[in-house]
């Protein structure tokens, strides 16, 4: 771009035409405040900014079409909630808890599978090596 050729800014022009019409207002203070601190403003931000501009008569219209144009061109970001009917992200295996409390009344105080309980009481998934694990010991400590 040519050194002649200066962009023009028309929120900061909007901005300080809003200014002068209401000097108190805090919205356009805080709204050029954040403007000079990061360079630009939000989309709902812009928006608040269109409303309060085109409220005022001696903006010219020109200038909040392209404020308008600039609203249009930003993405909009959809915040929907998360879908409630999702699968749960843990399921028990009754079997494994089956396992576990039949070690466990035999068996009290081992402490290896009284790890197992907590994880499995926690709603924690049981790796398929303390899986393999817990099964030895179904084997080894029942089945005897």
């Amino acid at each position: 771009m040519p050194a002649n050729h200066k962009k023009v800014d028309v929120i900061d022009k909007i901005l300080e035409a809003c200014y002068q019409a209401k000097p108190d207002a805090l919205f356009i203070m805080s709204l050029m405040h954040q403007y000079e601190e990061r360079g630009s403003l939000s989309k709902k931000q812009l928006e608040g900014l269109y409303l309060k501009a085109s409220r005022i008569k001696d903006i010219p219209s020109n200038w909040l079409a392209t404020l308008e144009a600039t609203i249009l061109k930003m993405p909009t970001r959809d915040k929907t909630p998360a879908s409630v009917d999702a699968a749960p992200i843990f399921t028990k295996d009754v079997t494994v808890g089956h396992h576990i409390e039949a070690i466990l009344l035999k068996y009290p105080q081992h402490k290896r599978v009284l790890f197992f309980q907590t994880k499995y009481n926690s709603k924690e998934g049981l790796s398929a090596s303390e899986l393999a694990e817990l099964e030895k010991f179904v084997k080894l400590l029942l089945k005897s």
